[in-house]
């Protein structure tokens, strides 16, 4: 990526430190230090500016994603209905804990707040796609029809 032409774009029009580090996470998925280090200087503004936008701001990411993300909600109607029982099952199924990615990088797993779907509890997204009133065995079912798309696209 082009982090000075991205730097010139933003230098002086309002909003230039959020709207910079979100063109910059659209091309690279995250916010990689080397970049957030090169587009500090090209802005012309402190590094700590940037990790603090980057850090308060949730919709950014200094770590990467597996290309099959999958948040699962945590928010109280989902946890009644068993949001920790499909977070449990994904961790077995995946290996990895919630903020980790998988050692071949198709799959991370993040535990959130609220999906905004309590109706649908418990739900979890799967990079853009809301599955809702799940269970173990439809999470199971779920994953592997994941699993065999990704097959596919490796």
């Amino acid at each position: 990526m082009d982090v000075e032409a991205l730097a010139r774009y933003w230098r002086n029009r309002p909003g230039k430190v959020t709207g910079a580090l979100q063109a910059l996470q659209k091309e690279a998925g995250y916010l990689e230090e080397n970049a957030m280090n090169r587009l500090a200087e090209a802005l012309e503004v402190p590094l700590t500016q940037l990790y603090g936008v980057a850090t308060f701001f949730s919709a950014f990411r200094l770590e990467p994603r597996g290309r099959r993300h999958i948040q699962v909600c945590q928010g109280t109607a989902c946890h009644v209905r068993g949001g920790a029982r499909i977070m449990e099952k994904l961790q077995r199924d995946l290996g990895v804990a919630p903020g980790e990615v998988t050692g071949d990088g198709r799959f991370s797993l993040e535990a959130v707040r609220c999906l905004g779907c309590c109706g649908l509890a418990p739900v979890a997204v799967v990079n853009d796609s809301l599955h809702g009133r799940l269970n173990q065995a439809r999470m199971g079912r779920l994953f592997r029809s994941i699993e065999d798309q990704d097959e596919g696209t490796i």
